[in-house]
């Protein structure tokens, strides 16, 4: 069911309607959890912190896959109202995620905010409470559990027939055991100079392949009723469009701009996170730049002046040629995958948007 993709103007118009139907639907969920807890005032601290993250920032990237997926084996254009709660479920999912990854990245920032941990650390502190910094880590792991417990009353109270919960579920369990070894691999590769591009790689499709476009692509698609075909057709898309999105995470991280990101360019390289980037960098360094990659990444203090130093390494040894470079096979893999997949028209022009987005976007 191949077809020539509409405008990306659009494409970008009908994403945007999908993703303002998502927002509406999470704020009023969490709005009503808000009130549910209106007579437990310290649980209702912890709720306010994790709605202000959900509600605050994202691209509802996972939510929207979650749709298109639905709409890869659907034909109609009006999404209905289980389909955007199973959606919106993800995000809950994905809130979780990201609070508890910052706990373990010990990361200062997440979407231009302080993190969760540093954001309840700061209000304990004010309150007059002992050990802030402890409290927010505990406060934080809560506050991600809260979402997960949010996520799943969502998606079980959104409406799903009986046979859509059966086909669901299965995959929301895959996806989260997948994001958790993913999550694994990547706390245990962190800091190890010699976990090389395999490795790499593999955190690249665990983390963010398979859990970010593969699973929610699968999870609507299910929605819809699709077989094997459709699913294998969307995976086919799903995988190297998600490997060239971490690649140019991977890029964003040490070359990006703060402003834009929300993130800091000096924590991939403070942290030696295991990315394709460096791994390559490793590989064709000269011993000099072996021994500079070797007294700088690692090291928590890195300035800006250091981590210049090592950007320059990571473009003299061609590292970030390397990765253009991959990321551009990635999108014309998922591109030729995309046109030879049996979906709906509309579906094929905004999984071909989304994946110009994945592979060149700036954010």
């Amino acid at each position: 069911m191949a077809s020539t993709a509409v405008p990306s103007a659009a494409q970008e118009t009908d994403l945007n309607t999908v993703r303002s139907r998502i927002e509406e639907v999470l704020t009023d969920f969490v709005d009503a959890r808000m009130h549910a807890l209106g007579q437990a005032p310290h649980g209702h601290q912890l709720a306010h912190c994790v709605r202000e993250f959900v509600t605050q920032g994202g691209k509802r990237l996972r939510p929207v896959l979650g749709v298109l997926g639905w709409q890869a084996a659907q034909p109609k254009r009006d999404v209905p109202m289980p389909v955007l709660k199973t959606a919106a479920a993800l995000e809950l999912f994905h809130a979780f995620a990201l609070i508890h990854d910052d706990v373990m990245d010990d990361s200062d920032m997440r979407r231009g905010r302080p993190s969760v941990h540093r954001t309840m650390a700061l209000h304990h502190e004010a309150a007059g409470g002992p050990a802030p910094g402890r409290v927010g880590i505990g406060a934080a792991i809560l506050a991600g559990d809260l979402a997960l417990v949010w996520s799943d009353e969502l998606l079980h109270t959104a409406g799903l027939q009986p046979a859509q919960l059966t086909a669901v579920l299965p995959l929301i369990d895959v996806m989260r055991t997948e994001i958790v070894c993913g999550q694994y691999l990547d706390l245990t590769a962190t800091g190890r100079p010699d976990a090389g591009v395999e490795v790499a790689l593999q955190v690249a499709r665990y983390k963010t392949a398979k859990y970010t476009f593969e699973r929610p692509l699968h999870v609507g698609a299910a929605l819809a009723g699709a077989g094997e075909e459709v699913q294998a057709a969307l995976s086919a898309y799903a995988l190297p469009v998600g490997e060239s999105f971490q690649l140019r995470d991977d890029l964003l991280g040490v070359f990006g701009d703060l402003r834009q990101t929300g993130k800091s360019v000096l924590e991939d390289l403070r942290d030696a996170k295991p990315t394709v980037l460096l791994a390559i960098a490793r590989e064709r360094a000269t011993a000099r730049q072996q021994a500079l990659l070797d007294q700088l990444v690692g090291q928590r203090g890195l300035d800006e002046e250091g981590a210049t130093r090592v950007r320059r390494v990571l473009v003299e040894t061609g590292a970030v040629n390397a990765v253009e470079a991959m990321i551009a096979e990635c999108h014309q893999q998922a591109l030729q995958a995309l046109d030879a997949a049996p979906i709906t028209p509309h579906a094929h022009a905004a999984l071909r948007h989304l994946a110009e987005g994945a592979s060149w976007r700036s954010t």
